[in-house]
């Protein structure tokens, strides 16, 4: 893989890492306001994020209160949301798997094994609703300054 390609999925992971952890106690828990995932509609634009999205969030996870759970299944959960997102067809659409995976996956995960003391659903819906937000409010946004540099993308 040449050099410009690895540096920019090294980017993508270290932006997605830094912003996380930028606002910690907001990036975990019932309530996720990820100001990170607004970067799950790069993407959309280019497949090296897909990768790129996948290690920023393992990175990320290394720091989160589930521990050895969010590292597995909310990294396997941006994998998957990050490569439907590369499948979008339209730019509005783009943010929605995002929303709709980490809703499902993490909400089972704060739901099952992370200790707090709520049903699934509605851990799903507070999920899906803070996800909502970042990648729509933000990640729509960011989408369409992101088409303006696209030609400078490997």
């Amino acid at each position: 893989m040449p050099v410009r390609r690895m540096t920019f999925i090294a980017m993508v992971a270290a932006v997605y890492t830094v912003l996380t952890l930028a606002v910690a106690p907001l990036s975990y828990g019932m309530i996720q306001f990820r100001i990170s995932e607004m970067m799950t509609v790069l993407p959309f634009l280019t497949p090296l994020a897909v990768p790129g999205l996948f290690l920023g969030a393992l990175t990320a996870n290394l720091f989160s209160p589930v521990g050895f759970y969010d590292i597995l299944f909310g990294s396997l959960a941006s994998l998957i949301a990050a490569w439907l997102t590369s499948r979008m067809p339209v730019r509005w659409l783009a943010p929605l798997p995002p929303v709709l995976v980490n809703a499902v996956i993490i909400g089972l995960l704060l739901g099952t094994v992370s200790g707090l003391r709520v049903a699934i659903p509605a851990a799903m819906l507070y999920v899906g609703a803070g996800q909502l937000v970042v990648c729509y409010g933000l990640g729509l946004p960011f989408l369409w300054v992101a088409e303006r540099f696209r030609h400078r993308f490997p």
